[in-house]
């Protein structure tokens, strides 16, 4: 079943939203895919970005907020049975996939830390840790991304485009101490950035690998143009620049 979210009042369901679309808008106009005709709720108050079997909730910067399981929330990676509040309204999230997602949310989760004191203001990342064994052996244990694996795995029945499978990505440092590291991006879905700055995820697809804003008030940049909030398709040799970084997306052959 796809992820769904249940809209309520008063404990009275509504109306179900399927999120078909990779963009779910909320809000009080009309236009919005979820429109909620109360005065509490901005004409655009919020999104659901949906990549792959993953979603993520984002107030748009609402005149009254949104809180999610009871806290006050900008941002928030949604789980099964979360609850996102907005004015008087409920909005239930719904995702009965477990062979793909679980409550470990991300499969893979690369933090770009901000330059640290010594390095010029155009270099590195801070020194951080490797967590977790599926990262691509060529990052040794002082190179500076914090990578988190979690449990989620994408069966291996989900198709992928014969040309998109015998390729690999790779991602490669092009500043800052690390020059010239990569990382292979072996997963269907890989987060990176720093939160509370700037997030994006780069989801394989059967027909690419995409880059998409999460988080931050400023868009992602590739070859010196912001993706805007739209999943913008990387091509070989594309020059992303996330969180003051700057990295070179290619295929390998």
């Amino acid at each position: 079943m796809t992820a769904k979210l249940i809209l309520s009042m008063d404990g009275v369901v509504m109306k179900e939203y399927p999120l078909t679309k990779e963009r779910t808008t909320i809000g009080r106009k009309p236009h919005n895919d979820i429109a909620i005709d109360n005065l509490a709720v901005s004409s655009e108050h919020a999104a659901v970005i949906t990549i792959l079997n993953d979603s993520f909730f984002e107030d748009m910067g609402s005149t009254n907020g949104s809180v999610v399981n009871g806290t006050p929330t900008q941002k928030h990676f949604l789980q099964n049975n979360d609850v996102i509040e907005i004015g008087k309204y409920k909005l239930k999230y719904l995702n009965d996939q477990p062979t793909q997602t679980t409550s470990a949310d991300f499969e893979k989760t690369m933090v770009l830390r901000a330059p640290v004191k010594q390095a010029k203001p155009e270099e590195g990342f801070n020194q951080t840790q490797i967590n977790a064994g599926t990262a691509a052996p060529k990052l040794e244990s002082t190179t500076q991304f914090n990578v988190t694996a979690t449990k989620a795995e994408v069966p291996s029945a989900a198709p992928v485009a014969s040309a998109t499978q015998a390729q690999v990505a790779v991602i490669q440092i092009l500043n800052g101490p690390n020059l010239g590291r990569e990382l292979e991006l072996s997963k269907n879905l890989t987060t990176l950035g720093k939160p509370g700055v700037q997030v994006a995820v780069l989801a394989r697809r059967p027909h690419g690998y995409f880059i998409t804003h999460v988080e931050g008030a400023n868009f992602p940049s590739v070859n010196g143009t912001s993706v805007g909030e739209q999943p913008h398709q990387l091509k070989d040799h594309d020059i992303i620049e996330l969180a003051g970084v700057k990295m070179e997306f290619y295929l390998k052959t």
